[in-house]
């Protein structure tokens, strides 16, 4: 029988419910005041920018997570519309339009995850019943990150390159000692209420080689219905959670398709980290980030901080939103 997650997890976990009122919705994000945006502000030297986000539509389809697909992306006006004699624009100021559509899965491209995404023990962030997210969240939706936005000082944790290698491989392990390492390496001071950026090159794999790269190191066959995911990351420990909340932590970003190894280490089980750092803490997840460029950037002029601007998409009770995060040095 599967392991529960609530019997998974150490018994006195820290905890943000109520820290903002009993009706707070918004979480960790609420560390993200004047000053700390202030502070992101400080950190900018150069005025040079580095956008984030993952394409959507490529050539070669995109990485999602399975049970979902990658966009449908469809035209609906072009000039083949009018050459066809389908659209008439005669009576307009109009010489062509173009218009699309896109179908996305909202964790289907660089996304934040609403604190109702994931749960355990029938509760949400901050106490809210799980019969909240019944038809849409009517609680801790997308609308509530959307409404404050990400920012603040972020810091680009750098590990394959720490670790003298291209990417990381599939199912690693991230501790807290190498974030914490990684950062001393970088000449870099992790300071509360920073936005954390994770690198481990996984999504580079991708779109720089190939899906077919990408598929051998990240996706393995695990049967027993499992998911056939295998990427590296952080994982849940009691030490690491503490370490969070104790830094006050507002949110959390990686290239991979969840932000924390696959398959733990520590607990045998499927992306245990999620839960305690989403319905306990209420940190925002960043998910499916591109951080190439930005981490060639910082390895030439030795800066790992920036100002860290991310704005989900403002979707009403929406479990997710799609972003396109920059940094700016």
């Amino acid at each position: 029988m599967a392991k529960r997650i609530g019997d998974i997890l150490d018994d006195e976990l820290p905890s943000n419910w109520g820290r903002w009122g009993d009706d707070d919705e918004l979480g960790a994000l609420n560390f993200l005041t004047e000053d700390e945006v202030l502070k992101g502000v400080q950190a900018v030297e150069h005025g040079k920018t580095f956008t984030l986000g993952a394409p959507i539509d490529s050539e070669e389809g995109d990485p999602v997570w399975p049970g979902r697909h990658d966009a449908d992306h469809h035209m609906v006006m072009d000039e083949g519309f009018v050459r066809s004699g389908k659209v008439d624009l005669s009576k307009t100021n109009y010489k062509g339009v173009a218009d699309d559509v896109v179908y996305l899965f909202t964790h289907g491209t660089t996304h934040f995850d609403a604190l109702g995404h994931s749960w355990y023990d029938d509760e949400l962030y901050n106490g809210f019943s799980t019969e909240t997210t019944m038809g849409g969240l009517d609680r801790c939706g997308i609308e509530h990150m959307a409404d404050h936005g990400v920012i603040g000082r972020g810091v680009l944790l750098d590990i394959p390159r720490y670790r003298g290698v291209e990417r990381l491989e599939g199912n690693s392990r991230v501790t807290l000692d190498e974030l914490k390492d990684c950062a001393e390496a970088q000449d870099v001071n992790l300071e509360k209420r920073d936005i954390l950026l994770l690198r481990t090159g996984a999504i580079e794999a991708w779109y720089e080689e190939s899906p077919e790269v990408y598929r051998a190191e990240y996706e393995k066959e695990r049967g027993e219905g499992l998911p056939n995911v295998n990427l590296p990351g952080i994982t849940y420990t009691k030490e690491l959670v503490e370490w969070f909340h104790e830094m006050e932590i507002p949110a959390y970003c990686t290239d991979t398709l969840g932000f924390e190894q696959t398959y733990s280490d520590e607990t045998g089980t499927l992306h245990p980290l999620h839960q305690p750092f989403i319905r306990d803490l209420g940190i925002a997840g960043n998910e499916i980030s591109y951080f190439r460029e930005l981490a060639a950037d910082c390895a030439d002029d030795e800066k790992y901080d920036f100002l860290f601007v991310g704005v989900p998409l403002k979707i009403m009770g929406g479990a997710g939103g799609p972003v396109n995060p920059v940094a700016i040095k």
